[in-house]
């Protein structure tokens, strides 16, 4: 019961911090919101899904290196900052991210490891991306998707090896890092 009050109160926490934000900007992506259950700890990720073509029009952008420049800190998905709630410490990386919330954003490379920032700055809304709170930065492994995806998509899912795996895709790339769930 504890740990789903205090799960609770930090949802809240991150909510009410984002509404002055939200209350300014108007949305012009889809939001999602999903949890994955690893290693008896929730993790939660609420973020803006834009589009390969463009809004209002038919015009398909170029997304890796065009719509998301490589070599600059990008909000990872559209509208407000993505948000990540974790119940439990996670080991990912090689960096250990305390329970908590954090915003969540990333610095893709055309060639080299593009990283994954882990940022303690709540409630912006993802433009410009705010460097100056960052907890951590993990390097992400890059694969090509055999099928293009239209709509920028985050997933967990459980890991080969115990603990889960972060993923992003878009375009015709995917970015992932494995985590573990700190004992």
């Amino acid at each position: 019961m504890k740990k789903i009050i205090s799960t609770l109160a930090l949802v809240t926490l991150a909510v009410v911090s984002a509404l002055p934000v939200m209350a300014q900007e108007k949305r012009v992506s889809p939001h999602e919101t999903f949890n994955a259950r690893i290693s008896g700890n929730r993790v939660t990720i609420t973020y803006g899904r834009p589009f390969t073509v463009k809004p209002g029009t038919t015009e398909t952008r170029k997304i890796w290196g065009g719509l998301v420049p490589y070599g600059e800190p990008w909000r990872l998905g559209a509208d407000e900052a993505t948000l990540l709630l974790t119940q439990k410490s996670i080991v990912i990386g090689g960096k250990t991210i305390p329970a908590g919330a954090y915003t969540l954003y990333m610095i893709p490379q055309e060639n080299g490891a593009s990283q994954l920032a882990f940022s303690t700055q709540l409630g912006g809304w993802g433009i410009p991306v705010d460097t100056n709170h960052d907890v951590a930065r993990v390097d992400l492994d890059k694969t090509t998707l055999d099928k293009p995806v239209d709509e920028f998509t985050m997933a967990i899912s459980k890991g080969d090896s115990g603990g889960g795996v972060l993923k992003m895709m878009w375009e015709n790339t995917q970015f992932s890092v494995p985590f573990t769930v700190q004992k």
